[in-house]
């Protein structure tokens, strides 16, 4: 049987762990996070983004293993919304001037206390979140004051598999990753 191949230091996965062996829910931004921060804006107006599949896929990991991912972005446009759906996110809030009044309502329907969520966030409307949440992550690319308040830093970059790394570790922490990549191994559709 293949062995995980990747590891993270035991007292990370110890604090991404939480009070239960597992958080319970996921808090992302969107522009920094899950793309690379850059707004690309075409002659119409329009706004277009990039994301990654592998911080997709990562996000429906995160699902299948019972922790519930969660959207809560500052600007709000189509490309964002077709991404959520694509990926079968039931939980988002666009638009978001306060990210925390945003945040408390969708926890507290959630039944999920602020020591059970990890978030990940680049700069400051997201530092509410941050520094509320029992797990507290933020990509290579995040402002320094962000940095300054994680629990970890990601090796990779917004829209570049920070938002993989965040999901992979609690995974980890949650023992639930090496169950999923098994299942990977074996059949894509969990068979």
């Amino acid at each position: 049987m293949h062995a995980p191949a990747l590891h993270f230091p035991p007292e990370l996965l110890l604090r991404a762990q939480g009070p239960r062996l597992g958080m319970r829910a996921a808090l992302f931004d969107v522009d920094g996070v899950l793309t690379d921060g850059r707004l690309y804006i075409g002659e119409q107006g329009e706004v277009l983004k990039t994301f990654s599949t592998l911080d997709g896929h990562g996000l429906k990991l995160l699902a299948r293993a019972g922790i519930t991912p969660v959207v809560i972005t500052g600007r709000d446009s189509p490309a964002v919304r077709r991404r959520v759906a694509d990926l079968g996110l039931a939980h988002a809030v666009y638009g978001a001037g306060d990210k925390l009044a945003a945040a408390e309502p969708l926890l507290a329907q959630l039944g999920v206390g602020w020591d059970e969520v990890a978030a990940i966030g680049d700069d400051w409307p997201d530092l509410p979140l941050l520094t509320r949440a029992g797990f507290a992550c933020a990509p290579a690319n995040a402002h320094a004051e962000v940095k300054a308040v994680a629990h970890h830093v990601t090796a990779a970059a917004g829209g570049h598999g920070a938002a993989r790394e965040f999901c992979d570790l609690l995974l980890m922490a949650a023992g639930r990753y090496a169950e999923l990549l098994r299942g990977h191994l074996q059949t894509l559709d969990g068979r």
